[in-house]
């Protein structure tokens, strides 16, 4: 497994992670373009990916802008194997480097990444958009 940070050019294997999921699934793919991924990695802040056998398995994203993690997925083939709790760090780390204000996510609930950031600290903060659970991490937290 290698761990980097994100590129334009991963940009087309990120999406096909994304599509894969069997959670959080999105209702139309085409809400997220291949220019939004782009901006939040390369404008709004910053993202990585996990790499086995040159095949992209995993990413995160977060976005400096609202202070929010924009995107932390693992293709449903790879779960189970710590992927997503080293690009949660990897993401965390550089995040509370830039800045000390909290950072959010939402996620639906009753999933199983709902529980993931339960297990890693994560408070429940309220709900978000159509539903979501939505989540907070401070920095004194993470550290």
């Amino acid at each position: 497994m290698i761990f980097r940070k994100a590129l334009a050019a991963d940009i087309k294997k990120i999406q096909i992670v994304r599509n894969a999921v069997t959670e959080n699934t999105l209702s139309n793919p085409a809400l997220v373009t291949d220019e939004d991924c782009l901006e939040f990695i390369t404008k709004r802040g910053k993202g990585w990916v996990c790499e086995i056998d040159t095949k992209i398995v995993g990413f995160s994203i977060v976005d400096l802008q609202e202070n929010n993690i924009w995107a932390l997925f693992v293709h449903p083939s790879y779960d189970k194997q710590g992927i997503g709790k080293q690009l949660q760090k990897l993401m965390l780390d550089w995040y509370f480097k830039q800045t000390k204000m909290n950072v959010w996510l939402g996620t639906a609930p009753n999933t199983r990444a709902e529980s993931f950031y339960r297990k890693t600290g994560w408070k429940e903060i309220g709900t978000h958009g159509k539903g979501e659970v939505k989540f907070e991490m401070t920095y004194e937290n993470w550290k």
